[in-house]
């Protein structure tokens, strides 16, 4: 019982996560031919990491390669690939915040885009050539 139970409450908040509220100022920052990149390049990575441990599940240390070691390559090539994948796929030159989505996505899959796009909704300033951020001024009360 108390697994499903807790299969339930794990599905329930799955679906939690996903959903959004609504925003009518959002705009996505991102092309969707990245997604495909972050998704493709991620899989190869993780392609990579099983084909260095011969495609076993438990790690077994054959090849003279840590676990930890492969994760480590794996994550730096998938890091060092995808702004170049990328650039290929868009036929122009990235922005700060794409390469920076596309890096943060080979570290932290699904959490590190998001940081990065509030790191940059924070902070417009760190992204050269974007228009000037402009607050709206809001009357003191007497």
């Amino acid at each position: 019982m108390n697994r499903k139970l807790a299969f339930v409450a794990a599905i329930v908040a799955a679906f939690v996560v996903t959903c959004q509220t609504a925003d009518a100022k959002h705009r996505r920052h991102q092309d969707p031919r990245l997604a495909a990149v972050e998704l493709g390049v991620g899989a190869a990575a993780t392609a990579g990491y099983f084909a260095i441990n011969n495609w076993n599940w438990k790690w077994n240390n054959t090849n003279g390669i840590t676990q930890l070691g492969a994760i480590g390559a794996t994550t730096l090539g998938c890091a060092a690939v995808s702004p170049m994948v990328a650039t290929v796929v868009l036929n122009r030159v990235l922005t700060y915040r794409e390469a920076h989505i596309l890096i943060a996505s080979c570290v932290l899959p699904v959490v590190g885009p998001w940081l990065v796009n509030q790191a940059y909704d924070t902070h417009p300033d760190w992204e050269p050539g974007a228009p000037p951020v402009t607050k709206p001024h809001h009357k003191k009360k007497k």
